[in-house]
């Protein structure tokens, strides 16, 4: 009998994947309309186009881009509080792991990035414009260089303007051990007395852009999208299973996104939310609690061999390496395409090729040993 016993024990360890599929689905979401978002704000830049207002369509299309697709960073959040809070964890081996993961790709592709960038502004002429370096960068002495790189970590070169995510993501990071001990302690009652003040800044500060008598700022901004990600994974609340809630919400948010932004906006200004506005808070609220709910019964993502649901994984595990390089390869597209490309097909063109060509560098260099553990691979 205890050899039948231990056979058996032998053949049962099979390690299953502790990944939960809806969240990849998120991440890979996330990072998509980050690109969305980049090529609507990249395209209503009026410096590389001869025409202020385009056609109601295009002027539409950017709209829509700018407003309702800014929801990618929040969706990181969301997830980051998802993910990381409620659990019993450490804090030094903690924000060792998270600083490491976020660090590393950080400085590797910001240093390689500004290598390229300056080397093509000085062979390319359109380069040079679409990355505004024809002031900066006059020759390769080693200060020019340096500045350069200095302000590309800082957010401040054309093509790197995302990288103030990191700046973000790791005071984040460093608020989390606090905000978890909090968390593993409390009950949901408290944590919604938290999420309504929360919405109060989101209403006044983020979009109204009226201070609230009473001062919120150390319950505003990141870090209430990270406690939402957190609540919305745990919640017992019943109307937050329903589909039907979800589906209200995104239409909600969006909606609201689009008719406020137009009518706010005068031609070719575009009035652009506060990521952390009521209106996009309340989309992304919606789009959480839609993947969490309804994602298994479509039945071509049950399947874990299939291609669609192995293609949102591949998105998912590259998804910070995408964020940190597509910016610098949709302004390369943009400055070898800008001249032939009519502008419907340049925002096809340059979110599909940023995206494509993002995620194949991404897959190649993570086949490289010593480079996989600093690309942004999750």
């Amino acid at each position: 009998m205890n050899q039948l016993i231990n056979s058996m024990e032998v053949k049962e360890p099979v390690k299953r994947s502790k990944r939960i599929f809806y969240f990849d689905a998120l991440r890979a979401l996330a990072i998509i309309t980050v690109i969305l978002f980049h090529v609507g704000t990249r395209l209503d830049d009026p410096q590389f186009f001869k025409f202020l207002v385009a056609s109601p369509v295009s002027w539409l299309t950017i709209d829509i881009l700018k407003t309702c697709f800014r929801c990618g960073v929040d969706l990181f959040l969301m997830l980051s509080g998802a993910l990381s809070l409620g659990r019993d964890w450490e804090v030094g081996p903690f924000l060792k792991k998270r600083l490491t993961r976020i660090t590393a790709p950080f400085v590797f592709w910001g240093t390689l990035l500004s290598i390229i960038v300056i080397y093509a502004s000085l062979n390319y002429a359109n380069v040079a414009t679409v990355f505004n370096t024809n002031a900066v960068i006059s020759s390769l002495d080693p200060l020019t260089f340096l500045t350069y790189l200095y302000n590309s970590f800082m957010a401040k070169n054309w093509g790197f303007g995302p990288y103030w995510f990191f700046w973000m993501i790791l005071g984040t990071y460093l608020v989390m051990p606090f905000l978890n001990r909090w968390l593993c302690n409390t009950n949901f009652k408290e944590i919604e007395l938290f999420l309504a003040l929360w919405l109060i800044t989101c209403i006044f500060d983020r979009t109204l852009l009226i201070a609230f008598p009473v001062k919120l700022s150390y319950v505003s901004g990141a870090i209430g999208m990270v406690v939402l990600g957190y609540y919305l994974r745990h919640t017992p609340r019943k109307i937050f299973a329903k589909t039907s809630t979800a589906i209200m919400l995104i239409l909600i948010g969006a909606l609201s996104c689009i008719i406020v932004s137009g009518m706010l906006s005068t031609p070719p200004e575009m009035y652009v939310f506060d990521r952390y506005s009521i209106f996009l808070a309340i989309e992304v609220t919606g789009i959480f609690l839609l993947f969490k709910n309804a994602y298994i019964n479509i039945n071509f993502l049950k399947n874990p061999d299939g291609i669609v649901r192995k293609a949102i994984f591949s998105i998912a595990k590259y998804s910070y390496g995408i964020y940190l390089i597509h910016m610098v390869i949709l302004n390369f597209i943009l400055a070898f395409t800008i001249d032939i490309l009519p502008y419907n097909a340049l925002i096809v063109t340059l979110f599909v090729g940023s995206l494509i060509i993002s995620w194949f560098i991404m897959a190649i260099l993570n086949r490289i040993p010593y480079l996989r553990e600093i690309i942004g691979a999750k």
